[in-house]
């Protein structure tokens, strides 16, 4: 297999199988059942292993290491310098509860470097995507961040701790699905995303990290440094992605 033409094709097509099995359970309480607990201790329901069972259906026959939020690390063994790390359903609460911010999630590894990023919102059926070095794309067009605007800031902001950032900002917007506001960042909707709880897991943002990049956004650690990815279902960290490092300095003071 042709990885460097094929990878998009695959996401595209697990995407939109998802979409098309899991949006007749969009805000119903069916969808919310619970099937089990994923190895990072949340609750795995109805809709989230639908969509896993989908995208295994598509990535089983092929030699791959797989990081995914429901099952964990599959095929952590073989060998393969392909890793995929994907959130079946980014935003499940919102999900099952009527609100429209929800998306799969697909991101690419060879050797442990980024590859390709497929985050898909799936109610819009917006589709943002980006190869290593190709920049980033929404719907096929290219897009970056939002130009650095020290007075008009708007970013979603998660924090178990009041850290004085809400008065330095325009406006907040917490949305409850990381990956896909990781997104907003990329495209410009959004200045900055960061959750400083922790709570944010590698497959919540595995995806939306490659479009981030290949965007322009920078995505550092709590303390302003380069954020370090680590290819695993437990992981939870700290996690600032921004359009600009002003906002490193002038929100954060880092």
């Amino acid at each position: 297999m042709k990885f460097l033409e094929d990878w998009n094709e695959i996401g595209l097509k697990i995407g939109r199988e998802i979409r098309e099995n899991v949006l007749k359970y969009y805000g119903k309480k069916e969808g919310a059942k619970i099937i089990g607990q994923s190895p990072s201790g949340d609750t795995t329901r109805l809709i989230d292993k639908i969509s896993e069972d989908i995208a295994f259906k598509h990535l089983s026959d092929l030699n791959v290491n797989i990081v995914s939020e429901e099952c964990g690390d599959i095929n952590k063994n073989s060998g393969s310098s392909w890793t995929v790390v994907i959130d079946p359903i980014d935003g499940s609460f919102n999900f099952i509860h009527g609100l429209p911010c929800f998306g799969f999630c697909f991101g690419v590894f060879k050797n442990n470097k980024p590859y390709y990023g497929l985050t898909y919102e799936l109610l819009p059926n917006n589709i943002y995507e980006a190869f290593h070095n190709e920049g980033a794309y929404l719907n096929g067009e290219k897009i970056g961040v939002k130009e650095y605007d020290k007075n008009n800031i708007v970013m979603s902001y998660y924090t178990n701790k009041d850290m004085g950032i809400v008065n330095k900002i325009k406006r907040t917007r917490c949305m409850g699905a990381f990956g896909i506001e990781m997104a907003y960042v990329s495209k410009g909707s959004l200045d900055c995303a960061t959750d400083l709880r922790p709570h944010v897991r590698t497959t919540d943002i595995a995806s939306s990290y490659i479009i981030c990049k290949e965007s322009g956004a920078i995505i550092t650690d709590e303390y302003g440094n380069d954020f370090k990815l680590e290819l695993t279902a437990t992981s939870k960290k700290k996690i600032i992605v921004a359009n600009s490092e002003n906002i490193l300095k002038d929100v954060f003071g880092l």
